[in-house]
């Protein structure tokens, strides 16, 4: 009884996102995937294939583990079913861009980083479509959700190619052909398109400041805990992969850390219209708290490498 009125309330939050700011949200991920792209050679992919090992721990622990822990700890909390979907979305978007910058602020393998990003972004092309669908309908309450959206996997690989994948490709084109001013935008261009984001969450959490004093509260303790699975899960797999200390602080980071403007993206262009509030607030949340705690594990990773190598 409980369960249901809770879910009824939670599904009546609103979030303030127009028309104009799902048009913003568009350009912004664009624009940072493009940054991204910049500093990203072929050579990159090159590498990563000289050390298969290091590609399949890194998609395994982006696209199959963390969706598994998700499933797992959905079953197990048993949150509403707007909340379960929403924590399902995030799983299935592939890393954020901005765990590079983190990565090496850890004094992680930052190169590896950028060459996962670029991996992980082509391979979301497929994988976040199949994930979504998959583990969606693999629990029986966001099943039952899915079957009232017609999730046209097309049309849903549709829009991240052109979000990540076109800009991607256009990245790196500027970096093969125009070396040097791939490298002058890139310096301006990278650390512009994370502070644009950063101002742009900081605009849609003012602008729905009582919507999550009101109901924060339900997704609150699920968001971090869910994100701290990540870390856990991307590090301790790593580890057990026997990846360097180096390495394991990089898939912590790049696992931890998910797309979830991608996320709110795909939920208001597929799921807007159904009245399924949890799953806006568990996506919206997401995107504030990965980055507070993303910036909170690198910098604490940070003076523990400043500590050893003094």
């Amino acid at each position: 009884m409980f369960l249901r009125i809770s879910s009824d309330i939670v599904n009546k939050v609103k979030i303030n996102f127009d028309s104009d700011g799902l048009w913003l949200l568009n350009i912004t991920l664009a624009i940072i995937m493009y940054g991204v792209a910049l500093g990203i050679t072929s050579d990159d992919f090159k590498r990563l294939f000289k050390n298969p090992k290091i590609v399949l721990v890194g998609i395994f622990s982006q696209f199959i583990l963390f969706p598994l822990i998700t499933y797992i700890l959905v079953s197990i909390i048993n949150p509403t079913p707007s909340i379960a979907l929403g924590m399902i979305m995030v799983a299935a978007c592939p890393g954020g861009n901005i765990s590079n910058f983190m990565t090496q602020l850890a004094g992680g393998n930052a190169a590896l980083s950028v060459s996962l990003t670029a991996f992980a972004t082509l391979v979301a092309v497929m994988m976040t479509p199949i994930n979504l669908a998959f583990w969606g309908n693999l629990y029986e309450p966001t099943s039952q959700i899915l079957r009232t959206v017609e999730l046209d996997p097309f049309t849903l690989a549709k829009l991240v190619t052109l979000i990540l994948g076109v800009p991607l490709i256009l990245g790196m084109l500027t970096r093969k052909y125009y070396k040097n001013l791939a490298y002058k935008v890139s310096k301006v261009l990278k650390p512009i398109s994370v502070v644009i984001f950063l101002i742009f969450i900081v605009i849609a959490f003012s602008q729905n400041l009582d919507v999550f004093s009101e109901y924060i509260h339900f997704v609150l303790f699920i968001v971090i805990f869910h994100n701290i699975t990540g870390y856990l899960g991307g590090f301790y797999f790593a580890k057990a992969m026997r990846l360097s200390y180096f390495d394991q602080k990089t898939l912590a980071i790049e696992t931890g850390i998910q797309n979830s403007g991608l996320g709110l993206l795909l939920y208001f262009n597929f799921f807007g219209d159904l009245g399924l509030g949890g799953m806006a607030l568990c996506i919206a949340f997401w995107g504030i708290w990965d980055i507070a705690s993303g910036l909170g594990l690198a910098y604490y990773w940070s003076l523990k490498t400043t500590k050893i190598t003094t």
